[in-house]
């Protein structure tokens, strides 16, 4: 039985190279663009505060965001945004500056409800610079404090557009194109297992994992082609609807916990627990006749990879997804990373494994875990 009833679209997605230029249609008078060096040396930054100086908005640039990026970035860019009285918030760049821009978004208006004052929401633009997280158009945000992940949920900070712009990734490195694209395929898999799963987010899983299957090797080997890029970029953000409505499971919760402590890239720390993860929701350890098996094997299926029984559609993909991971480059175990010290690494499982238990991605998970159960898992992945 479905548990979950409702669907939720709330952002405006442009999906086109070029897009960007309807910033030309936003309307509004001072905007604050959150965005990061990486963009700004790229020309990318000029670019959008140009597109908004010919329909009249000023600008101030707040580039101060980094990856992982944690409260005092939050802070800054809150003191950023009331000093400009900005009506137009615009994210340029990958998860991290999307999720800062959320989060500035979410404690301005936290400190003017505290106030008692009237707060009048800014139109919100998002515009990615990479394809894995889905942020411009989940009510997402991962911000740290005091060196843990916490994720922010609301539907207020969801953006208002998102602006496709596939040239906008042009210049990405092959191993974030990687770290992302598996990302991506994390996103569909969970949803499609979560809990609260509908028949409207298991159509976007679907759709996503056969882009992603069909499109991230491609991309990897010729970041230039056009077709892949703006596929994948599809998939990113198709995936983010899904999640956004469904919500996720333990191998992001596990992932927070990992790249929180390690410092791994969150694409990357998914894609490293994935597969323990997976064999324990469809317990093939055991029956392997279970909820999360079932939907293994219909994913199987749509992929049109062999799937008579939920083991067989289970095993099959796991060995989809540990070729692709090969095919571009994704370690095979935490240790092979070479980032994470063994000693170290069991030093922290207990805590990881209790940080990623009160997780907010752990509730819809098809399997309840333990505490003991995610050490188990940290382990195996290792």
């Amino acid at each position: 039985m479905i548990k979950n009833n409702h669907f939720i679209i709330k952002t405006k997605v442009f999906f086109d190279k070029g897009s960007m230029q309807m910033l030309r249609c936003i309307k509004g008078h001072c905007a604050l663009v959150v965005s990061d060096s990486v963009m700004k040396d790229l020309g990318y930054l000029e670019k959008v505060q140009g597109y908004l100086k010919e329909v009249g908005i000023t600008s101030r640039a707040f580039t101060d965001v980094r990856p992982d990026p944690d409260v005092e970035i939050t802070a800054a860019g809150v003191e950023a945004y009331e000093s400009c009285n900005a009506d137009v918030l615009v994210a340029l760049g990958g998860g991290s500056v999307i999720d800062t821009a959320k989060a500035i978004l979410y404690f301005v208006w936290q400190r003017h409800k505290a106030r008692g004052e009237r707060f009048e929401k800014p139109c919100f633009v998002a515009i990615p610079s990479t394809s894995g997280t889905g942020s411009e158009v989940t009510n997402f945000s991962v911000i740290t404090a005091n060196g843990a992940k916490n994720v922010l949920i609301d539907e207020f900070i969801a953006p208002d557009v998102a602006m496709l712009d596939s040239t906008c990734i042009r210049h990405v490195p092959k191993s974030v194109i990687a770290d992302t694209g598996m990302d991506v395929l994390v996103h569909a898999l969970e949803s499609y297992v979560s809990t609260d799963a509908t028949d409207f987010t298991d159509a976007l899983a679907e759709k996503t994992a056969e882009l992603i299957f069909a499109h991230l090797k491609k991309l990897y080997d010729n970041p230039a082609n056009d077709d892949a890029r703006d596929r994948v970029q599809n998939a990113a953000c198709m995936a983010g609807i899904a999640f956004t409505n469904s919500n996720l499971g333990i191998t992001h919760s596990m992932a927070h916990a990992l790249g929180a402590q390690f410092h791994l890239p969150h694409g990357r720390a998914n894609a490293l627990v994935m597969d323990a993860v997976i064999a324990y929701n469809a317990d093939l350890a055991g029956t392997a006749n279970n909820y999360a098996a079932w939907k293994y094997q219909k994913m199987a299926a749509e992929l049109n990879l062999p799937a008579r029984t939920p083991r067989e559609g289970t095993v099959s993909l796991l060995r989809a997804i540990e070729k692709l991971k090969c095919e571009i480059g994704i370690p095979k175990g935490i240790q092979t990373t070479g980032k994470v010290d063994p000693v170290l690494f069991e030093q922290a499982v207990e805590s990881m494994a209790e940080e990623a238990l009160h997780d907010r991605c752990t509730p819809t998970n098809p399997i309840p875990p333990t505490k003991e159960d995610l050490i188990q898992l940290y382990r195996k992945s290792f």
